[in-house]
């Protein structure tokens, strides 16, 4: 079997291609797996590192809007898992045009090759922020997209196209929707490790508005495990939410943070709200618990305190990601704040 999985040296790209190679997933185990990845600020192959020299993985630097290169690629290819995208939404709310080329244009690339190619299975890799924002209860799965960024307007308009070529072509596309991840390798611009870092360094943390905003959060290796599960025993044309069932205020998630790093509230420092920053999310998870024995196995108190014992062992690996983004914003940013010192709150 041989497996593409674009993206696979961001965040939860590289925890699945960690997962994968290292057997978690039985029913996939011995593949051979292709990482396709350009590499960006958020792509950093040191993500790869504890699986660099498995006979297995063969690493391809490059752009998914590469038409020749991607056509190349799905040759002899039996399963995508599509998690290349463009993920920030600060950054979206800057500039789109990165995030409407990468997400719905790459994605619109990788279908196109992937029904040529006749590639069996194709897994694309959602967010639950196309949903829009909800006051209470959870979003099921047949609920109507109402993204209020660009960068979730976005992703769902790659939802789309992916379902869509489902319908029109028969392509076998499965489309996973995932609430807010955390865990280690997750990129410093993000809100558990931006603010564990700077806890860390002593540094204050921001805080968007009252810190009222409520998301649901997961463990990367949880959501990874769901969409392995999706990959081998979902159902073609259908959209399956992943959560972690753990909801708190980002004043909440703050807290723990708080105590984890022995800081007290003294550190927190209050900003203007984001334009457009949804109140609540939630999903509802019961689709795939019923159909494929989906439920996260990562308590939310575990994986946090494991995730800055890990920020804090993994110091060279971080502090070169704070430094370039600091520099990115510097010209823009004289006075020292920007989109990274804002609370971010995608995976």
């Amino acid at each position: 079997m041989r497996v593409l999985v674009t993206g696979g040296a961001g965040f939860i790209g590289s925890c699945f291609v960690r997962q994968l190679l290292s057997r978690a997933y039985p029913d996939l185990a011995g593949a051979a797996t292709v990482v396709l990845d350009k590499l960006t600020y958020a792509g950093n192959r040191a993500n790869l590192a504890p699986v660099v020299d498995d006979r297995r993985l063969k690493f391809v630097r490059g752009d998914i809007c590469d038409g020749p290169l991607v056509a190349r690629l799905m040759r002899g290819t039996d399963l995508v898992v599509h998690f290349a995208a463009e993920s920030h939404v600060d950054r979206s709310i800057a500039d789109s045009s990165a995030f409407v080329t990468t997400n719905v244009l790459g994605t619109q690339m990788l279908l196109q090759a992937a029904a040529d190619a006749g590639v069996g299975r194709f897994v694309h890799v959602s967010t639950d922020e196309v949903y829009g924002s909800i006051d209470e209860g959870s979003w099921p799965e047949d609920h109507p997209l109402e993204p209020n960024s660009p960068y979730s307007a976005s992703k769902a308009s790659s939802d789309l196209l992916a379902l869509a070529f489902h319908r029109t072509h028969g392509l076998d596309v499965r489309v996973t929707r995932c609430s807010n991840n955390y865990g280690p390798y997750q990129h410093p611009e993000k809100a558990v490790p931006l603010f564990t870092t700077h806890l860390i360094d002593g540094v204050p943390i921001p805080l968007y508005g009252d810190g009222g905003n409520s998301r649901d959060w997961l463990h990367v290796d949880d959501h990874c495990r769901g969409i392995a599960l999706v990959a081998v025993k979902g159902r073609a044309g259908e959209v399956y939410n992943i959560g972690g069932g753990t909801e708190l205020t980002n004043r909440q998630l703050v807290g723990r943070l708080l105590e984890l790093t022995g800081r007290d509230a003294s550190w927190i420092r209050t900003v203007a709200d984001r334009a457009a920053h949804d109140r609540r999310y939630s999903v509802d998870i019961s689709k795939i618990s019923a159909e494929l024995g989906y439920e996260p196995l990562v308590p939310f108190d575990r994986g946090l305190a494991a995730t800055v014992r890990w920020y804090r062992d993994n110091r060279r690996w971080w502090e070169p990601l704070k430094a370039a983004t600091a520099a990115r914003l510097r010209p823009a940013s004289p006075s020292g704040s920007g989109p990274a010192d804002h609370h971010l709150t995608r995976s």
